[in-house]
This record gives structure tokens, sequence and C-alpha cells, in this order.
């Protein structure tokens, strides 16, 4: 954070754009807008093809390839009619045109015999009587060789022609096949024995007279064979990334119309507004999925810098997830924000978040679901193997753990699928490389949000409280009665903060710091005045308090020179508030006149606890202080001390900036006395025994 001081930052704090850009909520919206800009644009860009300026006729001037799976229908249309084609026509065959030929030569035999019957002699006049009944056109000759026949051989010739109609006609004849089946016919007739070459002549003439095509095209069974054998034909599909065109190659009318189903034609004018569309609103669906949870959930995210971070982090894991996918879909670092966040955030934050981010990413790269899902688990096993983590080379173990998961989920999908052994190998390798990789893209980068953004993740902390970081040891060395005093508030500053649900950790830690401004004079404080001597009893008043109050903003100093983060320093700066020290407060009226003695001059400067953390730690330091100077502590002197030192702060006003309640100040006054009276627990007096004396009776 940037600080300003003097005429400068009071001209600021009087601008009005300064104050309107100043306020949390255009803070809020810009980093909204900014955030969901550069998201769409990432979104957007990547679902968006590339547009290629090409017609029929073109050469191409690149591989093109498919942007997703499509079908080729010209290339299928082309295999479903050459189907249609293939399949012969579907014939049926009319049985009355056979009952009506029969029918013809039955009455024909029957007009024969009729008329032998009769007492006609003259021929011509049989002849006519015969054309007259009689639906066969034949030749006379041929009508006066039946009248001639014998009834007995006219029997034989009708049942003759009988089954050769019903040989030749029961497997249809077709209209182009009758004058094939009239030459059969003849033939058929010269072939028999017990006919006459009149009478086998006359045989054919009566069949092919009234001889008719019987089988016909069923034009609905044919094109209803024809549809079923072009609905059996699977359709062609392109599928992504396969070459529609080489480089090089004419485009032709079914390459140029595939390029333009999957939308890589350029045409002059045309906006993409369905798929910009489409990624503003997916864009704000999963910005508001977030949003949702954090208003439920983790409201002080919103309003602190952490927001920030988290819109880094998404937008950092999302583009170099995209960069990375080229490589292999099973190497993108999905894992390294989930523990960025969990650490830096909140790790059911991270959960949500590992969700959203994996889904993006599924938009924008068109991964398979086994992909997805493999850094989905993978992101969530990371979560919860930093939430509790105490040393930063657990975060290694972290990704290790992670590169298992990647392992076991890839070799699930392997077995279900029936992947082949080499091609399992190779994804479980990529598996393995992003559980590291993204060990590594945590350790990296943490020092940066660390230090960047004044954030302080819990591992942070833990390194803070190490006894052995520089200005902690210096403390021990040089001001060691202000080291142990520290660590006695740091115990019942944790304890405190434990019974109030607040951050324990930070408090601790805090409470090592939050004196270091002493190191400056170590001497002038009474924790650290071993042989007796104050040296504030050669000095006046105003110069102790000053020398006193000057510790908090020394201690800030030696904060910022060892880079202790900024919560840190927040703490040593506010952990007096503005108490007075009342001591050379009550010494100077003693020593002046009263009147001209100003309580403010003895006050510290502050700014009053803005926070939990600080408020307990203000009140850890007071308590321990006035309980280690007591004579002969018990349980009722210690609980009374310490409710009257919060009860003072509380009417000093000291507590109003911080969100404390008064149930929060008792559960803190309760810890304060259990911590206390295990330290300052009452002995047993041991009698006063001479050794000697006692040997010498014995």
């Amino acid at each position: 954070m940037f600080t300003f001081k003097g005429k400068k930052m009071d001209k600021l704090k009087n601008n009005i754009v300064f104050n309107f850009f100043n306020r949390l909520i255009v803070k809020q919206i810009i980093l909204a807008i900014i955030f969901t800009g550069l998201l769409f644009a990432v979104v957007a860009n990547t679902v968006a093809p590339e547009k290629i300026d090409v017609k029929v006729g073109d050469i191409a001037p690149t591989d093109i390839r498919a942007t997703k799976d499509i079908i080729d229908i010209d290339s299928t249309e082309e295999l479903k009619e050459a189907a249609r084609e293939s399949v012969e026509p579907r014939h049926r065959i009319d049985p009355s045109v056979q009952v009506k030929m029969k029918n013809k030569i039955k009455n024909y035999f029957q007009t024969i015999t009729d008329v032998k019957d009769s007492d006609e002699e003259n021929v011509e006049s049989q002849i006519a009587i015969i054309k007259i009944n009689s639906e066969l056109n034949l030749e006379d000759e041929q009508n006066i060789v039946a009248l001639n026949m014998d009834i007995e051989n006219l029997t034989m010739l009708e049942s003759n022609i009988y089954d050769i109609i019903n040989q030749i006609m029961g497997t249809g004849i077709k209209f182009e096949e009758i004058e094939y089946e009239k030459e059969n016919v003849i033939k058929i007739f010269k072939s028999l024995d017990n006919l006459s070459i009149q009478e086998s002549a006359l045989g054919a003439a009566i069949i092919n007279s009234s001889l008719s095509p019987n089988r016909f095209l069923d034009i609905e069974v044919t094109e209803q064979k024809k549809q079923e054998a072009a609905d059996k034909i699977d359709p062609i599909i392109i599928e992504k990334n396969q070459i529609i065109v080489s480089e090089g190659t004419k485009i032709d009318e079914r390459a140029y119309n595939l390029i333009k189903k999957i939308g890589l034609v350029k045409e002059e004018g045309e906006i993409a507004y369905k798929i910009l569309i489409g990624s503003l609103l997916f864009v704000i669906i999963m910005e508001l999925l977030i949003c949702a949870y954090l208003y439920m959930f983790n409201r002080e995210v919103l309003n602190s810098s952490k927001l920030l971070i988290l819109a880094i982090i998404i937008l950092c894991t999302i583009v170099i997830s995209q960069a990375i996918n080229s490589i292999d879909g099973y190497l993108m670092p999905v894992a390294a924000a989930s523990m960025l966040i969990a650490l830096i955030v909140d790790g059911k934050l991270a959960i949500l978040v590992n969700f959203i981010t994996v889904i993006t990413i599924g938009v924008i790269t068109g991964n398979d679901i086994n992909i997805l899902i493999t850094l989905l688990i993978g992101g969530s096993v990371s979560v919860y193997g930093v939430i509790h983590m105490q040393q930063r080379y657990n975060i290694f173990l972290t990704g290790l753990i992670v590169s298992i998961s990647h392992v076991l989920v890839i070799l699930a999908f392997g077995l279900i699928g029936d992947i082949e052994i080499s091609q399992m190998l190779t994804i479980g390798l990529y598996g393995i490389l992003n559980g590291v990789f993204s060990a590594i893209l945590t350790v990296g980068s943490l020092p940066l949000w660390e230090n960047l953004f004044g954030i302080i993740t819990p591992l942070k902390l833990l390194e803070l409280s190490n006894p052995n970081q520089p200005l902690l040891k210096k403390l021990l060395l040089e001001a060691p009665g202000t080291y142990h005093h520290s660590i006695i508030v740091g115990n019942l500053s944790e304890a405190a903060a434990d019974s109030i649900k607040a951050n324990s950790l930070i408090t601790r830690v805090g409470s090592y710091y939050h004196d270091v401004g002493k190191l400056k004079r170590p001497y002038f404080f009474k924790e650290n005045q071993i042989n007796g001597e104050n040296p504030h009893d050669k000095i006046n008043p105003n110069l102790s308090t000053l020398i006193i109050t000057n510790h908090v903003k020394d201690g800030v100093e030696f904060a910022r020179k060892y880079n202790i983060p900024l919560p840190i320093r927040d703490i040593i700066r506010q952990h007096h508030g503005e108490t007075i020290v009342a001591y050379f407060y009550h010494k100077a009226l003693q020593q002046d006149d009263p009147e001209l003695i100003e309580e403010k001059n003895f006050r510290y400067e502050g700014p009053k606890p803005q926070f939990k953390e600080s408020a307990i730690i203000m009140l850890a330091d007071s308590v321990e202080a006035a309980v280690r100077s007591m004579q002969e502590p018990t349980k009722g002197k210690i609980d009374g001390l310490v409710r009257k030192i919060i009860k003072d702060k509380l009417n000093d006003g000291q507590l109003d900036e911080c969100d404390l309640t008064l149930k929060d100040l008792d559960l803190i006054a309760k810890s304060f006395v259990k911590v206390l009276m295990g330290i300052f627990h009452e002995r047993i007096q041991y009698p006063d025994i001479d050794l000697k004396e006692l040997k010498g009776a014995e």
C-alpha cells in the first residue's frame, strides 16, 4: 500500500475524483469490469475460429483443419446415392393377367368344340363363328387346323398350352421380355413329339396371341429398398483437427462447403454475434457463481486485496493452461491455482474456483471429459493437501500426492476405455509432471503474492514464528526481557483468539513482534532492566513518555527493515492504540503545574486497534505486564485485575474501532485467566531445611 503524508495527502483527500475512485464499491466494479473483459477476450478469442478469405478454385494457403466434428454432407450423400443405385428394382407379378389369358384360351377351345358339334358344315361360316366368339386373333388356316382336330387331340393341345403358360408366366414376364418369350413358346412346341407341325404352330399361335406381360416394376417397394440401403450408410465425419484441404491444394465445391460449415470462411462485414454473446454470458455466469459464494460465506474477501489476487490467479491459470494445452492437456497446472487460493484466500473457495476453472478451460480447449475430470480431482486433492500445511517444502509433498491422484484417475479411465499400455504410460507421465510443475509454480509464486500484496499465508506466519528469524533472534539477544514478555503475550493472545474464533496464528505471531521497537532503547523498558537501575529516574516525564511511545514507530521501522509483512506491522502500530502512559502522566502532574500538563502529550499516537487480533494483543500486553507486577497472585486477584484492565480499555475508547462484542471480551478475560493461572500458579512453601544439620541428626 502507498501512503502519503502532509499536504499531499490532504490535497488528495479533498479531491472529488480521488475520493470517488477510492470508494470500495467503485474499486470492486472496476475490478469486475477488467476481469470480465480479459476473461471474455480469452474465451471469445479461443472459441471463435480464425476466419480465412477463400473461395472455390483458390489454392489453400495452409492446411485447413476442422475446428470441430462435422458431417461431410456431400461425400455422405454421394455414398447414399451409390447405395440407392445399387438396389435392384423390385417387381410384382399380376396373377390376373394369367387368369385372363387362360380364360381367353379356354373360350377359344370351347368355341371350336361348339362349332364342331353344330350342324354348320360350311367352313367359311364356321370360321366366321369362331372369330365372332373368340378373343384370339388367329389366322384362318390355324382355325381350320383346330376344326380338323379330333376332340382328344384338342384336349391334349389345350392341356399342353396350360402347362406351358404356367411354366413361362410363373416367374413373370416383363414387357421387354414378351418377344423373347414368344420365340421361346415356338421352340417349346416344336420340341413336342405328340403334335404335328400344324398343331404345334397352332398351339404357339394360341399362346402368343394372348401373351401379355404380368411382371411389373413395384415403384413403392423399390423406393423403400433404396431408402433402406441409403439409411444404412453412416455419415462421413470430419473430426476435429482433421485436414479438410492440404496446403497448396485446390479448393473444390465440397471442401468449400465444409470450410463454410465450420465457420472459417471470412465474409465481408461479418461479426460472430452468437459467439460473442455466448462467451460473455458464460463468463458472467462463472463470475456470479464465485461472487455469490463470496457474498454468502467469505464476504471479507470482497473487501480486501484478496479479491484482486483471486482474479489474477484465475486469469493466469487459464492463460497458462491454454498455452500448455498445445503440448498435452494433462499438463495444465490447475492444481497450482487451487493450492495458491487455499493458502492465500480460503480452502473451501479453492474447491469452487477449481471446479469453475476446469469448466472454463474445458470450454476454451475443447478437451475430452477424461482430461477435465483428472484436472478436477487433482485440483481438489491439492486443496486438501495444503490446508493444514506447516512448511513450504510440504507443498512438494502435496504435488507428489496430486501426481499420484492423476495417475490413478488416468489408470481408471485407461482400463475403462481399454487404452493401450504404452499410451497409458505416456499420459501417466504427463500426469506426474503436472503435479510436480504445479508444486514448483506454487512455491515459486507464493512469495510474489505475499510481498506484492502484503498477504500473510499460514506458511509465512509459521516462518515468522521461528526463533531463528533474524528480528526475533535480535530481540532475544538484545532485549531478552521483552522477548520473554512477547512469548507470554503470544500464549495469552492465541488462547483468547481461539476462544472467539479469531485468527489465532496471526495473533500469536503478531504478539512476538509487537514490541520489537524496544530494541532501539531496550534498557528504558522495565523488563530489560536487570541491575535494577531505571534511566527514567534521571529524565523528565515528557522525555520518558516520548521514549516509551516511540517504540511503536521504532517497531514499525524495524519491521519494515526486516521485511515483516504489512498485517504484522499494523499490529505493531495499533497494539497500544491511543492509550495514555499513566505512570509518567501522573509523575508529570506531581512535578509540574497540572494546568500546564496536556493529557494528549502522554498518549500513544495510535491508531486504535482496527481488527480483533490487534485488540486482543493490546489487552494481552497490558494484562501480562500488570499480572507480572502482582504480589502473591491468586486466581481471584488475577481475574479481578484482568477484567479491570479490559474495562478500562473499553471505557477509554480504545476498543471502539474493532468489532469485539461484550461476549467476546468476557471470553477473552476467561482465557487470559486460564493461561495466567498456568503461569503464576500458587506454589507450595517448602520449609527451610539445613541439610548438614539433617545429616548430623542421622
